[in-house]
């Protein structure tokens, strides 16, 4: 039988303590590209933030408007707690599809792995509505395909390219050259622009 990967799959997964996913830390592909990243006002969306590491991270180093969205109550609620005292931060309960606003920058880590490949397209779609003119999808997909059955689900740059390109200017699609141990040789850093129109 299929399971959804629906709301109450992923808070199950929170009480049970089942976030393989989360590395402990912001992601270093991300950090390293945030550290040169010049504009501290930008409007950044982290959708499917878990933990929300790098949101944590860019708060520490001076980025002033943050949005981070979960679809797990129990994420949520912990991450209302820890940063209740930072306005720089917005935290929602909410499905990604359904999400409204405007952004300058989408960090991409573990989000897209954790869909189900049917929506792909539509996370493709959505991502372009969400972004300003000018607006990109920065991060790590994954560029394997992974033995067992998801999530989280893998991918390579040839799938990956054809599902973006007539929504996005690929400006990098490549090796990851920064990845964490575990994850070394099996990630993609991207780096796409908002096509207009």
């Amino acid at each position: 039988m299929e399971t959804s990967l629906d709301q109450d799959f992923w808070n199950q997964r929170w009480e049970n303590q089942q976030t393989g996913w989360d590395i402990g830390y912001a992601s270093t592909p991300i950090v390293t590209f945030m550290n040169e990243y010049p504009n501290k006002d930008a409007r950044i969306l982290i959708p499917g933030c878990g933990n929300a590491h790098e949101a944590a991270y860019l708060l520490e180093n001076g980025f002033t408007n943050l949005t981070v969205i979960d679809i797990a109550p129990m994420a949520v609620d912990q991450l209302k707690e820890k940063f209740k005292d930072k306005p720089e931060i917005s935290v929602i309960l909410g499905d990604f599809f359904d999400h409204q606003g405007e952004y300058d920058l989408m960090l991409e880590q573990t989000f897209f792995c954790a869909l189900e490949p049917k929506l792909r397209s539509e996370y493709v779609k959505k991502s372009n509505s969400l972004l300003a003119e000018g607006g990109e999808i920065v991060g790590v997909l994954f560029g394997v395909e992974f033995e067992k059955s998801g999530p989280p689900f893998g991918g390579t740059k040839e799938e990956y390219q054809p599902l973006f390109a007539p929504y996005f200017e690929i400006e990098k699609m490549e090796p990851c050259y920064n990845s964490i141990g575990p994850r070394m040789g099996i990630e993609l850093f991207i780096k796409l622009e908002r096509k207009n129109g």
